[in-house]
């Protein structure tokens, strides 16, 4: 294709409870890692472009590799994830869709290999994380008031603090996320908030103020897991817990010895295609 063409690229918009994001098979538009930044900065601006939580694209795995593919993800940000639970889910079932993978398949993130499995008969894909890490309780923060916090840490692919409330419809999400997010204890990185409520063993209600996207979302499939295994670390839940987010919808968190399984919808919204140029952006010829 030569610049004056009008040249469009099609995408899929996929979401899983609420975290919607972007997806493009690279195997044909064959992107540069280089442009892939702009493109998310770009392309999840609500409003102003199609607008997502986050961008993945789906590339060949390494020659030699046992991958199905490996995956390219970036926040609305622009910033490069190394992990996303809810999006793990959703390019599991686009790939699935489009013949890339089977029902069983491995793929490749910046956090290691992540394994799905699709379950069409409940129309739900359950994945394994990478397994937590950094685990550190009862972490003394102090807030911008002066105030203590009793925060809790773990890695579940991406960084996570987990804190615990009575209601957790009170807390100003927004402001207490963005505080803890960049609190020096998390430096240099940062790291993603959890508000969780304990409603049983086997139900927490949960909020979360995500790294990258810089606000609360619907939901967050890392944070969903960083907070059943430091709730279970606690004593606080059992190994299989129902985790319903911000958007209503119900996660299910199994811990499975030292492994954490994260199992739920995702869905194709819709398909389409986009100019570049409308938004600055160049193609590979």
């Amino acid at each position: 294709m030569t610049s004056s063409q009008a040249q469009t690229v099609p995408f899929y918009k996929m979401q899983g409870s609420g975290n919607d994001f972007i997806l493009f098979d690279n195997r044909s538009l064959r992107l540069p890692t280089s442009s892939m930044q702009r493109w998310a900065q770009k392309l999840c601006a609500r409003a102003f472009s199609i607008g997502s939580d986050g961008l993945i694209f789906i590339d060949h795995p390494p020659v030699g590799s046992s991958l199905d593919y490996i995956w390219h993800f970036y926040n609305a940000d622009g910033s490069r994830a190394e992990m996303c639970g809810n999006g793990s889910r959703c390019v599991a079932k686009l790939a699935y869709k489009l013949g890339i993978a089977g029902e069983s398949q491995t793929f490749g993130t910046d956090a290691g290999p992540i394994r799905a499995t699709i379950l069409p008969e409940i129309n739900e894909v359950k994945v394994q994380l990478t397994k937590p890490s950094e685990e550190q309780l009862h972490l003394t923060i102090t807030k911008d008031s002066g105030e203590e916090m009793d925060v809790h840490f773990i890695n579940t692919g991406v960084p996570h603090a987990v804190l615990f409330a009575n209601d957790v419809k009170k807390v100003d999400v927004a402001q207490m996320g963005k505080s803890i997010r960049y609190n020096p204890q998390f430096a240099p990185a940062g790291t993603n908030v959890n508000f969780v409520q304990i409603q049983d063993r086997e139900h927490i209600l949960l909020r979360t103020y995500e790294r990258g996207v810089e606000n609360e979302t619907y939901a967050c499939g890392t944070g969903a897991s960083a907070s059943v295994y430091i709730a279970h670390a606690l004593g606080k839940c059992s190994e299989h817990v129902a985790v319903t987010t911000t958007g209503g919808e119900s996660l299910t968190v199994h811990l499975e010895n030292s492994d954490v399984f994260l199992q739920g919808h995702a869905q194709l919204v819709y398909t389409g295609h986009f100019q570049p140029q409308a938004l600055g952006l160049e193609i590979p010829e």
